[in-house]
């Protein structure tokens, strides 16, 4: 079941990237998935956003956490990890390695995913960690790799007229 994110968030979709419904597109637990459907190689490029308010708030703890769940139902190695960010807005970025199966085949995927730190911007007390992630195929990278990059600098807290 898509879930709603415990902050309000702005952002900017890259052209070429479309929303689509989460539950409609086997994408539970996320709030939001867009899709990139040029990059149709057995395998839809697709980003996700996901976030929840937590009482630890160490962005290592949190990307480890993901690493195990994917470990559930796939190989996964952490590529590359690197905390980042401004002090209002703190980050880490991790790059997964992802052995898998797609409809019975194998597939190899890489995962890029942000943490940020976000503050509400209607009630400061409140934080929360955003999880934003780009899923592909290596074949892919090179055609969606630019856009998550864009995207990513496009998410800002939702200003005070933001419903």
């Amino acid at each position: 079941m898509a879930t709603t994110l415990p902050v309000k968030i702005e952002f900017s979709l890259p052209e070429g990237w479309q929303p689509a419904p989460p539950d409609e597109v086997g994408a539970p637990g996320v709030a939001f998935i867009a899709l990139h459907s040029e990059s149709q190689d057995k395998f839809t490029a697709n980003i996700t956003i996901a976030g929840k308010v937590r009482d630890e708030a160490d962005l290592l703890t949190l990307a480890q956490e993901s690493v195990h769940r994917l470990r559930e139902g796939a190989t996964v190695s952490v590529a590359t990890q690197a905390q980042g960010g401004t002090p209002e807005v703190p980050a880490l970025t991790q790059t997964l390695r992802i052995s898998t199966t797609l409809r019975g085949l194998p597939v190899e995927l890489v995962q890029s995913q942000v943490y940020l730190l976000m503050n509400d911007a209607h009630d400061p007390s409140k934080h929360a960690v955003i999880e934003l992630a780009l899923t592909a195929k290596q074949s892919q990278l090179d055609q969606v790799a630019d856009d998550f990059e864009e995207f990513v600098r496009s998410i800002r807290p939702a200003g005070p007229d933001a419903a």
